[in-house]
């Protein structure tokens, strides 16, 4: 059986709604059911399915989706939001930045996009509305902001790259905090643009900041200090060398527990339980795409896949720069259509050896194909970020996406600088 049968079953499967991990699991299989000669048979396959989820570093997944969870029903993202907005609210586009950057801190602590829209945006879409921003403008700016929460580290999908292919998950932990600060800083120019030229009600603004700075610097300081050390302690405890990215994620949901459970007191011992559970169904999906990713990908180098597409995109591009924009026009057409985690561990091994062939750091495309991915999360038809805000307000996903769409392009500016500047992905490494 040829690799093109093999893609063509495995995109029939998704057209028919098949499950992407059932998916992956049939087309997995099917090489050797066809043909006795090939190695990889069904037992095969389950070996590498098993394998796939074998490893330590994948247990920072769970852990990471577990304190995210813990957060979010502990209000953690209220107090985030405070303390920016008490600082800068009453500044031109001040509002819509301080969503910008709770966002950031959010995904450090969440490491989900959607997750971060859903914190986030439960909390300040109303307010936005309240304060006169346009339903739509609110909408659209949390769904696009909370695809930073893949690229600030922790993140997951750096998690899953790591795992493809073999990169120190620390080193992409450490390589995604300039570029999600330069994508954060993009969005809050484009912010403050639009804001400049549709005008805000000031006066609603200034009366709802001046009740919050009421209540004084020292209170506010009090009540946030605790989410903001957040990421202070996860990365800290990686880069000090004091625990693995695993082990800081273990961290994470122990000081989750304790500040929302003995600090804010904002979840009771008995709710533990059914956020265990929540966290549960959100990383099981997660985990049996994984295990049917990684025999997919092994099948695929049996196959030699890797190979031949590398030979025949290196063989029709040699230009380095017109490469590395198809390969970008690719990744973003894929985040259009595939998950992040299915797109990561079966697209890794193919593309890694051709980017490496002309010179570019495995860690350096690893930003790059997060970067790309994430621009997935607010584009139509899959766009997770768009149904997430949507479920939030009503707005339909296409009124989001048309007004997501000045703000995707300030992404992809800054996904055009990550591309041909790699100093910006590599400088803190």
């Amino acid at each position: 059986m040829s690799a093109a049968v093999v893609f063509i079953l495995f995109v029939i499967c998704l057209v028919i709604a098949i499950p992407v991990s059932i998916s992956l699991g049939i087309v997995a299989v099917l090489p050797g059911a066809f043909d006795s000669s090939f190695t990889a048979s069904a037992s095969y396959v389950i070996r590498s399915m098993l394998g796939g989820i074998d490893s330590f570093p994948l247990l920072a997944v769970p852990m990471f989706v577990l304190a995210g969870i813990v957060m979010a029903h502990g209000k953690i993202s209220q107090k985030l939001f405070d303390v920016f907005v008490y600082f800068i609210g009453k500044r031109t586009a001040g509002i819509p930045c301080a969503v910008i950057i709770t966002c950031l801190f959010y995904g450090a602590i969440s490491g989900s996009a959607p997750a971060t829209v859903a914190a986030v945006g439960s909390m300040t879409i109303p307010l936005l509305m309240e304060l006169g921003y346009k339903k739509d403008f609110s909408t659209a700016i949390v769904a696009v902001a909370g695809g930073l929460g893949v690229i600030i580290p922790p993140s997951i999908p750096f998690i899953m790259y790591a795992m493809a292919t073999g990169e120190s998950v620390s080193d992409l932990f450490l390589a995604g905090i300039i570029p999600g600060l330069l994508i954060g800083a993009l969005l809050m120019f484009y912010a403050y643009y639009h804001c400049k030229r549709y005008g805000e009600d000031k006066e609603k603004i200034n009366a709802k900041v001046s009740e919050l700075r009421s209540k004084g610097l020292f209170s506010i300081l009090k009540d946030s200090i605790w989410a903001l050390l957040s990421p202070v302690i996860v990365l800290g405890c990686i880069y000090a060398g004091i625990a693995s990215p695993t082990e800081a994620a273990v961290i994470s949901v122990f000081y989750a527990l304790f500040v929302s459970l003995f600090i804010y007191k904002s979840i009771k011992v008995k709710e533990i339980w059914g956020i265990m559970v929540e966290a549960m169904k959100t990383y099981a999906p997660i985990l049996f795409i994984l295990a049917a990713s990684t025999a997919f990908s092994r099948v695929l180098t049996l196959m030699q896949v890797p190979q031949t597409v590398s030979a025949w995109i290196l063989a029709h591009f040699t230009n380095e720069i017109v490469l590395l924009i198809v390969i970008n026009i690719f990744l973003l057409i894929v985040g259009m259509v595939m998950d992040t985690t299915p797109a990561i561990l079966i697209l890794s091994p193919i593309l890694l050896p051709i980017v490496q062939s002309i010179g570019m750091n495995p860690i350096h495309f690893g930003v790059v194909m997060i970067v790309n991915l994430a621009i997935g999360f607010v584009t139509p038809p899959i766009g997770v970020n768009l149904f997430v805000a949507s479920s939030l307000t009503d707005v339909p996903v296409m009124r989001i996406a048309k007004k997501a769409a000045p703000m995707i392009g300030y992404f992809l500016l800054a996904l055009l600088l990550l591309t041909f500047i790699p100093a910006i992905s590599l400088c803190l490494l």
